[in-house]
């Protein structure tokens, strides 16, 4: 029977924003906290306990988790597949720091993105495509309401990672996207958070933000090709008189900043962006549908 997996995140919101002391836990103890990450899942879902759990105890940005193809949990499964020990029962595998404390390259979370107050520990639930079907089903309907950590874990991740922590809890990958959105829309980026949910969700569709003022930004192959106007061509594109452009010169500098913003997140979700130069004497769409 073909083996599948559920995707799920151990998430601990810092007290007062402060960033984590350590970045991956030793192998003793990303052992020990992979053991309470499995009891405390067992506890909540039955048939948690029959499949592989494999844990990566180094915490990330939300960004980072959130990504096409979804790397961290790749790069898991992968680790996964190489463990010994298959068909010998279910096994509890947690990959941190060496034990010379370094931190390999998969598991080095980027430290542009360290300044958030959540940071997230990928994990994986792997078995029989059935089993982890039905353990998948129950996750996605209780996380969310009812998957805080057991006390006894929260304190094993806050003294493991010298760390303060508020509050810490299970999420499933969906969980962690809704939440996303969620906190996009509150930031006025809902238009793009669409497209980041496209390349998660439908790597394959081409999809559009074409909502003017916000910048022109088209999704295809998992790059993202944003129009890049100079004064003339944004105020043709966007149907400004050009007797106005030098009036509205604070406009166009806030639709900079806001092209800049916009690649930051991209950027921040793994997905590049390419800068198309469109003068307003060509059609924007087609120059960036070209591609």
């Amino acid at each position: 029977m073909a083996e599948a997996i559920f995707r799920g995140l151990f998430a601990l919101e810092l007290a007062g924003g402060d960033a984590p002391g350590k970045p991956a836990l030793p192998p003793d103890e990303a052992g020990d906290l992979a053991v309470l990450v499995g009891r405390d899942l067992a506890r909540l879902v039955d048939g948690v306990a029959a499949l592989d759990l494999v844990l990566a105890a180094a915490h990330f940005d939300p960004a980072e988790a959130l990504r096409p193809g979804w790397p961290l949990h790749q790069r898991l499964r992968e680790l996964h597949a190489r463990a010994p020990g298959r068909g010998e029962g279910p096994r509890v595998l947690a990959f941190g720091a060496d034990a010379n404390g370094e931190v390999p390259l998969p598991f080095q979370a980027d430290p542009a993105l360290a300044g958030g107050g959540l940071r997230v520990l990928p994990f994986l639930l792997a078995g029989a495509g059935e089993a982890v079907a039905a353990v998948a089903e129950d996750l996605e309907n209780k996380l969310l309401a009812l998957g805080m950590a057991q006390a006894d874990t929260a304190l094993a991740a806050q003294d493991g990672f010298a760390a303060r922590i508020e509050h810490a809890r299970y999420l499933s990958a969906h969980d962690l996207a809704a939440m996303m959105a969620m906190q996009y829309d509150n930031q006025g980026l809902a238009p793009l958070w669409n497209l980041v949910e496209a390349a998660l969700l439908a790597p394959q569709s081409a999809e559009w933000l074409d909502q003017g003022p916000e910048p022109l930004l088209r999704l295809e192959h998992g790059e993202v090709r944003m129009a890049l106007f100079d004064p003339a061509g944004w105020c043709t594109h966007y149907n400004h008189g050009h007797s106005d452009c030098d009036r509205l010169q604070r406009v166009y500098e806030h639709f900079l900043a806001r092209q800049r913003q916009f690649a930051a997140v991209l950027e921040a979700h793994g997905i590049p962006v390419l800068y198309v130069h469109c003068d307003g004497q060509a059609d924007a769409r087609a120059l960036l549908a070209s591609g």
